[in-house]
């Protein structure tokens, strides 16, 4: 898989992040659907994968690449482990900084990019990546950088969206285009910048990680009754606050909306 090309990288929307900062925390915006409908199912996968690989978090250091706000962060501190977040917004660390204070959590937060990760090789245990490596602009150098600042034997989490006609339909067409059911911003997401999990996999297996897991993921109700809820709150009838206790994202077999995995660092 090569750099995404300046043309399609274009289309996508990364300045939310910047104009929309201070509302990571708020339940009624739209990017704190990442806290509420998916930080539950990611937290449980990783820590399904440190139970299974016998990994105690508070002898262990993480990172978090593209650490937004700090929504998943926080969590990650919690498990215990020694923790730093990065991001190239200035802005949503600023917020991500003021929220940990607030909670008397004690994480490290660091600009700049994953294609470019300021830290020396082998600095880390874990390094998780979530709802990021689809608005990249170069995967390949984000892969790169992840696993040379990653320990022999450190552990790389991560979720993406597949690049299939299904997830065209669900996560671009009714998540971001048709005014019917739309609740993310328009441009979060590229199609084209999806990631197929062959391609991650041999992207994976190049820097020296071998990728020992993928599981789907999905919304635990049925779709008829998701696009009930998306039109609610589309008329404003269903606040994004009362969306969010609708339903939860959970693990499933079918990766071909959204897919999560971990890989382990060669020694």
């Amino acid at each position: 898989m090569q750099k995404v090309t300046e043309e399609i990288y274009s289309r996508i929307d990364n300045d939310i992040y910047n104009l929309e900062g201070e509302r990571w925390w708020q339940p009624d915006f739209s990017l704190n659907l990442l806290r509420t409908l998916y930080n539950p199912v990611r937290v449980n996968y990783a820590n399904k994968i440190f139970e299974h690989l016998k990994i105690n978090p508070e002898e262990k250091s993480a990172l978090e690449v593209g650490c937004g706000g700090g929504i998943l962060t926080e969590e990650i501190a919690k498990m215990g482990f020694n923790t730093t977040g990065i991001d190239p917004s200035e802005q949503s660390l600023n917020i991500a900084i003021k929220h940990a204070k607030d909670n008397n959590l004690k994480i490290k937060y660091e600009m700049g990019t994953g294609e470019n990760l300021p830290f020396q090789n082998n600095s880390f245990d874990v390094v998780f990546c979530c709802d990021v490596l689809e608005h990249v602009r170069d995967l390949p150098k984000v892969i790169s950088e992840i696993s040379r600042v990653l320990k022999n034997g450190g552990i790389f989490i991560y979720d993406t969206f597949n690049r299939t006609f299904i997830s065209k339909i669900t996560a671009i067409k009714i998540l971001q285009e048709w005014k019917r059911w739309a609740i993310m911003p328009p441009n979060l997401h590229v199609w084209e910048m999806f990631i197929k999990p062959d391609e991650i996999r041999a992207l994976l297996q190049e820097n020296q990680l071998n990728c020992k897991d993928h599981r789907g993921i999905k919304q635990n109700i049925s779709y008829p009754k998701m696009l009930h809820y998306l039109h609610k709150r589309a008329i404003g009838e269903l606040t994004y606050e009362d969306f969010s206790k609708k339903f939860r994202m959970v693990e499933c077999r079918s990766t071909q909306i959204m897919y999560m995995g971990y890989a382990v660092k060669r020694k």
